[in-house]
């Protein structure tokens, strides 16, 4: 076990090793791995073998919570020998885990052969480069994400196709989980353009906040201990399992289900005005 900067290696019951922040006390990708959890939860959920096929020019992935970089080094290795333009823009407060990660190559396994790519990013925290068939423009945004998407900077990203959303837990960082940073994130989406945001958690709370935003919800594929995660889109065309009026029935009796309506977390009921706005949602009509 190696650890410093607020992080160690530790390793999983798979047997894969991964990383752990002392600060949050939370391991990035704990059930399965980080290869294992990014391909289940998004290479192959997000179908994107099809849709980077599908999509003429640029196909546009949002990493939200860059960490150690796990999720788009795997998507990167899964599509290199499909002939595309990928454009990932990379989001966190910090760039401690990847430098951190780096210095674990070997033992992490996922980052090795991209070494070298990754020393420029930090640095530069931009990278363009050709990868096997695909063309790659890798960039960094490195702030507060909530306060990112409040700035008029916002509205000039390039529009995602894909999104991917890993932060923290809401018990953790509750500030990446609120209904007003999912409404934000909602408005900046095109809505001709078919966009998916899968993520790891399955509560209640977290599937209300995102229909409340204005997105389609439902059941994301299952990644090892977990039985299901959670996926939404701004088409419902992109969600496979819709949740249906019974897990509407469901999340009226919950105990937690009420979106963080600020950075604090809390456990509460729906309350009346939630209630009425989940049962006029088109996904349940």
């Amino acid at each position: 076990m190696h650890s410093g900067a607020g992080y160690k290696i530790v390793k999983l019951a798979t047997g894969v090793h991964s990383v752990h922040s002392m600060a949050h006390q939370e391991t990035f990708h704990p059930a399965i791995g980080p290869v294992a959890e990014a391909e289940t939860l998004y290479v192959r959920q997000l179908r994107l073998f099809e849709r980077l096929l599908q999509t003429p020019g640029e196909f546009v992935m949002w990493d939200v919570g860059l960490g150690a970089a796990a999720n788009v080094l795997t998507v990167l290795r899964a599509t290199r020998e499909i002939s595309c333009r990928l454009r990932v823009l990379s989001f966190d407060q910090t760039l401690e885990p990847l430098k951190f990660a780096l210095q674990h190559a070997a033992e992490l396994g996922y980052i090795v052969g991209y070494e070298e790519h990754l020393q420029r990013f930090l640095r530069e925290h931009q990278l363009e480069f050709k990868e096997g068939s695909q063309t790659v423009n890798w960039e960094l945004h490195l702030g507060d994400f909530p306060t990112l998407l409040m700035q008029p900077a916002a509205q000039k990203f390039p529009k995602p196709h894909a999104i991917m959303f890993d932060a923290f837990s809401p018990a953790t960082n509750p500030g990446m989980w609120t209904e007003p940073l999912f409404a934000n994130l909602f408005r900046l989406l095109d809505p001709r353009s078919p966009c998916a945001l899968p993520t790891y958690s399955r509560s209640t709370m977290l599937r209300v906040t995102l229909l409340l935003a204005g997105f389609f919800v439902g059941l994301g594929h299952a990644t090892g201990e977990k039985e299901e995660t959670t996926i939404a889109a701004n088409t419902l065309e992109l969600v496979e399992e819709p949740l249906d009026r019974r897990w509407l029935s469901r999340a009226r009796r919950s105990t937690s289900a009420e979106p963080l309506w600020e950075p604090v977390y809390r456990q509460s009921r729906l309350s009346p005005e939630t209630w009425e706005k989940l049962q006029q949602h088109p996904q349940f009509a």
